[in-house]
């Protein structure tokens, strides 16, 4: 989850809300990759999930950070929730699962290098402690009144929100992890083709990563349990965004659909004020019932671009939302795939190609069933095994045309970080049908063994 923004005068026009957005825009030169990663932290013995406070917490993970290995702390009221280094922070997800949000990096090996730091950095602290870390889409075994809140007032307002407009809202912010990466545009025209391949294609990403077949302690009946999840949460901020297909998009179309999104809150003097289910427009004319007769900053306007929660969404770059979280080899391969689709125009061309014919129907049945079936999604004559072999190609393609160098240049590209993908296409086979084989098989049912197989 993102943390509050700062700076930024206040909004005095109507045009400043698109042009917040527009200000993103830069030189395929100053393009860069930001990635985000979030695991579940567990304590070793009991397998239980960590406690936001004790010797064995998310708060002594923190404090060894920043002690141990040099990051600064990020505090609200009296409460250590985050961290910064340079231009990467950790923070928490609601529900106590850590997140490193990296930063803008010019090439796939150094955000890989970046996460091999972060993860090495992890296990230094949570092994000394007693505590390891997980990468999957979603909480495996926990009921939801074992996952503990965390204390940020963000969090609080959610939650308390979440279960008047759908079902699923507070299992998404306890028990679910994703990995995004975060994408430039160069310009308006640039922005509309890439958010409207990665609209998409998201649910290729779905289906490749999918990584959640478990829930409550048995099988869902899912590939991607967190992404059913976010079906069920709140409709007015989620979902595949049709509009984004028709005549007329652009940063200002964006900007009307956020301002239809409900607010949650807005964030003054350290602390979140109660604005739940309250409107932007209103906040613009002086009228929000939270605070009567005062107008909104562009810090207020980039806070509220962070609750819309659709499969991609722009803020001042583009975030792909849809894949679960996963083991290190993804973490990796997630910013490989979009990257290879987004950053040369020739994939960036051919994938258009391959979608732009879908209708918004075709789009959501696609989101349906990966999340069900994975790589054995079909709908009408669209086979998803056959369409991630294509898109995986024209990925590779466009890693291949960016040639960047890695290792010194003893390493020609950034291909070798699709290899985990193009084994699940090969196989037909993504995390999740490994995690039922095993659930099945060796495992024999005893789910508690995930945590030793697959904690980093």
């Amino acid at each position: 989850m993102s943390i509050p923004q700062s700076g930024g005068g206040p909004i005095e026009s109507h045009a400043q809300l698109a042009e917040y957005m527009e200000a993103g825009c830069k030189p395929s030169d100053d393009w860069r990759i930001g990635t985000e990663h979030e695991k579940f932290g567990y304590c070793k013995d009991t397998l239980a999930p960590l406690p936001y406070a004790g010797k064995r917490s998310i708060q002594a993970v923190l404090e060894g950070l920043r002690d141990r290995h040099g990051w600064d702390p990020v505090t609200e009221g009296d409460k250590l929730i985050g961290l910064t280094k340079g231009m990467g922070n950790v923070s928490l997800e609601p529900g106590g699962a850590l997140e490193l949000s990296g930063a803008p990096l010019e090439t796939i090996h150094e955000t890989c290098d970046e996460v091999n730091t972060h993860l090495r950095e992890v296990k230094d602290i949570a092994d000394e402690i007693g505590v390891g870390f997980i990468g999957l889409g979603a909480a495996p075994i926990w009921q939801h009144d074992e996952m503990p809140l965390m204390p940020k007032g963000r969090y609080k307002l959610m939650n308390d929100y979440m279960e008047r407009v759908g079902t699923m809202g507070r299992s998404m912010m306890r028990r679910t992890c994703t990995v995004q990466v975060n994408l430039d545009f160069a310009s308006e025209a640039d922005m509309v083709q890439k958010l409207r391949v990665a609209l998409a294609l998201q649910p290729v990403a779905t289906a490749l990563f999918a990584n959640s077949p478990f829930f409550e302690g048995k099988p869902n009946g899912m590939k991607s349990w967190r992404s059913h999840i976010w079906r069920h949460l709140d409709d007015a901020r989620t979902g595949m965004l049709p509009f984004v297909f028709e005549d007329g998009m652009g940063f200002e179309r964006y900007a009307d659909y956020a301002l239809d999104v409900p607010m949650y809150f807005v964030y003054r003097d350290g602390k979140y004020i109660d604005a739940l289910g309250q409107s932007f427009r209103d906040f613009l004319k002086g009228q929000l019932p939270a605070l009567p007769g005062e107008t909104p900053t562009l810090s207020d306007w980039a806070d509220h671009l962070t609750t819309a929660f659709p499969e991609a969404r722009i803020k001042k770059y583009m975030e792909m939302r849809g894949a679960d979280g996963g083991p290190w080899r993804r973490l990796c391969a997630l910013p490989a795939f979009w990257v290879g689709l987004m950053y040369d125009q020739s994939a960036l061309d051919a994938a258009w190609d391959l979608v732009k014919g879908w209708d918004a129907e075709t789009r959501e049945a696609l989101r349906v069933q990966a999340a069900i079936g994975g790589l054995q999604a079909e709908v009408g004559d669209v086979k998803m095994h056959d369409l991630a072999r294509e898109v995986l190609a024209i990925a590779e393609g466009g890693l291949k045309a960016r040639a960047r160098q890695g290792a010194g240049g003893l390493v020609p590209d950034e291909t070798h970080f699709l290899n985990a993908l193009k084994e699940s296409v090969e196989s037909g086979k993504v995390p999740a049908d490994e995690l039922l084989e095993r659930y099945n098989g060796d495992w024999n049912g005893d789910l508690s063994r995930i945590y030793a197989d697959y904690s980093y």
